[in-house]
């Protein structure tokens, strides 16, 4: 598998050292403007290889480059700085999603490739590039929620003590501020998490819930104002992503992609079954009343933040 990454800032070098640990791909194309920076990330990232996999990593500030490349990450843009919302980059980040999109278009085989958004804000990113390459929805998928998932995830293990992996837990809708933590939908080893509760005498009240909530919420902006830039979670959710695409897993992941057709297309996230094709299927989980209104909610400030464009 040939994969290219493009823009390699401190969120694509991430998402590159990811890719390559994964073992999924036999050649990873690092493309930035920067050709100096690019050549520079392709030649660490290729002395890492020794440790790891056999891969050939290129450098490329070409488009021309990235042919044969059957999977298309898109990392380049401006990144969230302390004190701003992923909203906040909505202008700077369409231009650059503008100039980008078409010229890797004109470089792939469009019966077969996969893009995938990693730029901020991700649902709204999503919707431009879809329009913007003319490919089906199923094949320009965005993380989404899959790190707000993920950190949830991570929460619930440590309030409840039990691994990660013995729980099945949702973010859905905006990857953002507007998000919606899907509490019907939590099950901890099958088990629905208040029969959980119950049984392991844990107490999860509504103020615990709430401030759940707002950690996974705010998650990045404690991780920007610590750190100045979030990278290794999101390099995560791509590898985990690829390996669902790669593989032909048909696993359910919380990513974003268009869903409707006119004014009522939306990018947000919703569990969503992911394969070699990319998208197969869009799922519902069971909602509450105040989940459903939220997710409405969240529905409607990505598509205000897509129609200012």
């Amino acid at each position: 598998m040939k994969i290219a990454i493009i823009g390699v800032g401190s969120v694509g070098s991430a998402v590159a050292t990811a890719v390559q640990n994964t073992g999924l791909a036999h050649e990873i194309i690092l493309f930035d403007r920067d050709g100096i920076r690019a050549r520079a990330a392709a030649e660490d990232l290729g002395h890492a290889s020794a440790f790891s996999y056999d891969i050939k990593i290129t450098a490329a500030s070409n488009y021309r480059e990235i042919r044969g490349c059957e999977i298309v990450i898109i990392a380049a843009g401006a990144n969230q700085k302390p004190g701003e919302t992923r909203t906040d980059l909505l202008q700077k980040n369409v231009a650059v999603i503008s100039d980008i999109i078409p010229r890797v278009m004109a470089n792939v085989d469009t019966k077969r490739v996969k893009i995938i958004i990693v730029t901020n804000p991700l649902d709204v990113m999503v919707m431009l590039a879809q329009k913007l390459s003319k490919l089906p929805a199923s094949r320009v998928i965005g993380t989404g929620t899959m790190l707000d998932s993920a950190r949830l995830k991570i929460i619930l293990s440590r309030q409840l003590g039990i691994s990660t992996r013995s729980i099945s837990a949702y973010v859905l809708g905006e990857h953002g501020d507007s998000s919606v933590v899907n509490w019907e939908s939590v099950y901890v080893g099958g088990i629905k998490l208040d029969d959980f509760c119950k049984q392991a005498k844990i107490s999860l009240p509504q103020t615990t819930r709430k401030t759940i909530e707002h950690r996974v919420r705010n998650a990045a902006y404690e991780i920007i104002r610590g750190r100045g830039a979030t990278w290794d979670g999101i390099g995560g959710a791509v590898a985990d992503l690829l390996h669902a695409i790669i593989n032909d897993e048909k696993r359910i992941l919380t990513v974003s992609t268009v869903d409707g057709v006119g004014k009522n297309a939306i990018a947000m996230s919703l569990p969503r079954v992911v394969g070699e094709m990319g998208v197969i299927m869009n799922l519902h989980t069971k909602l509450s009343a105040s989940e459903s209104a939220d997710l409405r909610k969240s529905a409607k400030i990505i598509r205000k933040n897509f129609d200012l464009i």
